[in-house]
C-alpha cells in the first residue's frame, strides 16, 4: 500500500440565501473532484446558505430548502461513489439551530458534525442565530422522508472505510486553546478537515497559515482548511477564499489569490509519513492516554480504498536539502554552525584542544575543515590551531594532492605532509601481502595507516582527531573499520553525501570563505572516490565511489524514506522512480535499491561501534539515539520484497 489520500478544497460561487444554485454548484464541484480523482472533497463553511445569510437563517423557507438541496446533494453523489464530501449547511434539532458539516457519499449522509466554539464578537454574532455542539441533547435527527437517523456527533470522527480516519473541525474550533481537532487526532484522526467563513482583513491571512501549519504539526495530521469567497455578502466584510492543506507542519498546497472564488485545490497526502510519526512519537501517545476518557469512536462511512496514488505529491528529489533555496547560505550557516557548535564543545571540555584532520582534497574532508576553522574562528582561537594532513600514497591524483594544499594553505591552517607509501609498503612486508594484488588488503591498510598517524599525531600536539565520514558512508558501511570510520569526534555523522556537496558549495559563497572558492569549487568537481587504488595511466582517478556502490542521491534518497518512515521497498522505489524520471531507468534503481538494502544491513557493525558526533537532522546513524539494530540482522524480508519489484 502507498497509503496517499487526495483531498479537494471546493470554494463554489455562493449565491447568499439561493440554496438551490449552490446545490448546483457544489454538485459540479463534486464532478470536477471526481474527474481529478479526489477521494475527499471539503467545502466552506455554511456553503449551501453562504455564511452570511444572517436572520434568514430563522426562516423556514431556507430551512426547507437546505433539506431539498441536502437530499440532491446526497443523490448526486451517488453517481460519484468514490468521492466523500463534506458540506456547509445549517440543520435544525429541536429547538436549536446547529451551524453543520455533513458527510455524505455513496448516495447517503453519514453523520452531522455541529460547530462547537460560537464566536460573538466584534463582526461575529453567530449566537444570535446558533447553538453549539456542546448543547446537544441528541444523537440522531431526521430531516426529511429519506434524511432520517442521521448520526448527529459532538465529536466529528468518521472511518472511511478501512483505510482514513477522518476529523472534522468548523472556523472558530481552530481559534481555541483546545481545538476539537486535538482530541480527534488522539482519537485517531489522520486527517482533519476545517469548514471555515473567515473573514479578511490585513495580515489575518498569514495568521491563518501560522495556525493550520502548526495545528498539523503538533497533531502530526494532514490538516485540510477551506474557507469562504468572495462572493459572500460585502456588507461589512470580505471573505478570501483561503484553502490550504497541510501536513506535519509544511505545507503542500495553498491558494495562491488573496482574493479567491470558484476554483478547486486538489493535493495529495502521504498518509505513510502520518502514521510513521505517531508511531515513533511516544509524547502523542502519552497524551491520548491522559485524554482517553474524552476520546471519540468513529462513524464508520461505506467508502472505498483511497484511489490516490500519489502523482500529485510534492516529492523532492533530494530530501535532505532545503526545499527553498532562496535563502541558501543562510540555510547553510544554520547546519555549518550546528557542527561547529558541537566540535567548539568537545575541543573545549577536554582542554582546549587542537583540531587534527586527515586532508585528502574531497568533500567530506573539506567541509570537516572549514567546520574546524569556523569552532577556531569562534572560539577566538587562531586558525593555526587546526592541524591539517596531507598523507599521500599509491591512489593519491595530482589534482587532490594540490587541492589539498592550496585549501590548507589559503585557510592559514597548520599544514603537514606524511607520505605513507613506504610505510604501508613495510606493512605489506611484514604481513606476507603482495602489492600487486590490489584487494581490500590493500586498500584498507592505507585508510588504517593513515588513521595511525592522525591518532598520534594528536596525541603530539594535545588535539583529537576530527572525523571525515559523512551519514551515507555510515550507512553503506562505505568505510574502512578502525581506519576512515573511526575518529575522535565526527562533524559529519549526520550529514548525507548530498548535503556535504549543497554545503560545501554553499560555503563557497560566502565572504569569510571568499578566499577559498575556487580550490572549492574545483573539489566539488572531482570525482568522488576514496583513493586507495593507483591513478589510471593518465594519472587520473581510476576508483569512482559511485561506479562501485551506485550515486549517492539515489542511495540518499532510499536512506530517508527507509529511516525516517520506515517505507516498504515497493513504495520507496515507486516515490524513487517518480523522482529521478528520467536521469535513472527503473531497472538501475532497483539495482542500487537492491544494493543498499543489502550493504545497509551487513555494515551495521561498523556504526554500532562509531564514534560521537553532532546530530543536524532529522535523520542519523548513532546506536545511542536515532538507530539501534542487531549487527546480524537478517535483510531478506526486504530484499525479497526489492526482488519482486
Amino acid at each position: 500500500m502507498l497509503d496517499f489520500v487526495r483531498i479537494a478544497c471546493a470554494v463554489p460561487p455562493v449565491q447568499v440565501g439561493n440554496v438551490s444554485q449552490n446545490t448546483r454548484d457544489i454538485c459540479a464541484c463534486l464532478e470536477k473532484a471526481d474527474d481529478n480523482k479526489a477521494d475527499i472533497v471539503l467545502f466552506p463553511e455554511l456553503s449551501l446558505t453562504g455564511y452570511t445569510c444572517q436572520d434568514l437563517f430563522f426562516q423556514d423557507s431556507l430551512n426547507e430548502a437546505v433539506i431539498n438541496g441536502l437530499e440532491e446533494i446526497a443523490a448526486c453523489s451517488a453517481s460519484h461513489p468514490a468521492l466523500t464530501a463534506v458540506v456547509g449547511l445549517p440543520v435544525r434539532a429541536g429547538q436549536m439551530m446547529l451551524n453543520c458539516a455533513a458527510v455524505v457519499s455513496q448516495g447517503r449522509v453519514w453523520g452531522l458534525v455541529p460547530k462547537t466554539y460560537i464566536p460573538n464578537y466584534n463582526e461575529f454574532y453567530e449566537k444570535r442565530w446558533f447553538s453549539s455542539a456542546s448543547d446537544l441533547t441528541v444523537d440522531a435527527v431526521t430531516l426529511s422522508g429519506t434524511l432520517r437517523d442521521i448520526p448527529i456527533l459532538k465529536q466529528g470522527l468518521f472511518r472511511l472505510g478501512e483505510a482514513v480516519t477522518l476529523g472534522i473541525e468548523i472556523c472558530e474550533d481552530l481559534w481555541t486553546p483546545i481545538p476539537p481537532s486535538s482530541l480527534l487526532a488522539l482519537s485517531g484522526a489522520e486527517v482533519i478537515l476545517n469548514l471555515s467563513a473567515s473573514n479578511e482583513t490585513v495580515g489575518k491571512a498569514a495568521y491563518r497559515r501560522d495556525m493550520v501549519r502548526h495545528q498539523s504539526g503538533s497533531l502530526n495530521c494532514v490538516y485540510a482548511y477551506c474557507s469562504a469567497g468572495f462572493t459572500e455578502s460585502t456588507q461589512d466584510m470580505v471573505f478570501s477564499g483561503q484553502s490550504m492543506i497541510a501536513e506535519n507542519g509544511r505545507f503542500l498546497a495553498q491558494s495562491q489569490d488573496p482574493i479567491a472564488t470558484d476554483y478547486l485545490l486538489v493535493q495529495d497526502c502521504d498518509l505513510g509519513r502520518i502514521r510513521s510519526e505517531r508511531r515513533k512519537n511516544k509524547s502523542f501517545q502519552d497524551v491520548a492516554a491522559q485524554y482517553r476518557d474524552r476520546l471519540a469512536t468513529p462513524i464508520p462511512v461505506n467508502a472505498p480504498a483511497p484511489r490516490s496514488d500519489g502523482t500529485m505529491y510534492p516529492l523532492q528529489k533530494y530530501p535532505f536539502l532545503p526545499a527553498a533555496l532562496q535563502d541558501r547560505v543562510q540555510r547553510c550557516r544554520e547546519i555549518f554552525h550546528l557542527q561547529a557548535a558541537g566540535l567548539k564543545r568537545r575541543l573545549s571540555v577536554i582542554g582546549n584542544a587542537c583540531p587534527v584532520i586527515g586532508i585528502s582534497g574531497g568533500l567530506d574532508s573539506t567541509l570537516a575543515l572549514l567546520v574546524s576553522v569556523e569552532a577556531m574562528r569562534q572560539l577566538e582561537r587562531p586558525v593555526s590551531d587546526v592541524h591539517g594532513i596531507t598523507m599521500p600514497c599509491f591512489g593519491t591524483s595530482d589534482r587532490t594532492y594540490q587541492n589539498s594544499w592550496t585549501l590548507m594553505e589559503k585557510l592559514g591552517i597548520t599544514c603537514k605532509e606524511v607520505c605513507i607509501r613506504e610505510a604501508v609498503s613495510q606493512h605489506f612486508s611484514d604481513i606476507g601481502h603482495d602489492p600487486q594484488v590490489h584487494n581490500g588488503t590493500y586498500e584498507n591498510a592505507q585508510a588504517r595507516e593513515r588513521t595511525q598517524v592522525l591518532m598520534d599525531y594528536a596525541g603530539m600536539v594535545n588535539g583529537i582527531v576530527v572525523g571525515t565520514g559523512d551519514l551515507s558512508e555510515l550507512a553503506l558501511g562505505w568505510c574502512t573499520y578502525n581506519g576512515d570510520h573511526m575518529s575522535m569526534y565526527g562533524v559529519n555523522a549526520s550529514v548525507p553525501k548530498t548535503l556535504v556537496r549543497w554545503m560545501v558549495d554553499a560555503i563557497s559563497e560566502m565572504p569569510e570563505y571568499a578566499a577559498v572558492h575556487d580550490v572549492l569549487q574545483d573539489i566539488l568537481d572531482t570525482p568522488i572516490s576514496p583513493e586507495l587504488l593507483p591513478p589510471d595511466p593518465h594519472g587520473k582517478i581510476a576508483q569512482q565511489s559511485e561506479d562501485l556502490i551506485g550515486p549517492y542521491a539515489l542511495h540518499d534518497f532510499f536512506l530517508y524514506y527507509v529511516l525516517r518512515f520506515g517505507f516498504t521497498p515497493t513504495k520507496v522505489y515507486t516515490l524513487a522512480c517518480r523522482a529521478f524520471a528520467g536521469e535513472y531507468d527503473p531497472d538501475t534503481i532497483k539495482k542500487w535499491l537492491k544494493t543498499f538494502y543489502r550493504r545497509f544491513f551487513t555494515q551495521q557493525f561498523k556504526r554500532s561501534c562509531m564514534p560521537d558526533g553532532v546530530k543536524v537532522g532529522s535523520v542519523t546513524l548513532s546506536p545511542r539515539g536515532d538507530w539501534r539494530m542487531p549487527s546480524d540482522a537478517c535483510a531478506s524480508v526486504w530484499l525479497k520484497e526489492a526482488d519482486a519489484l
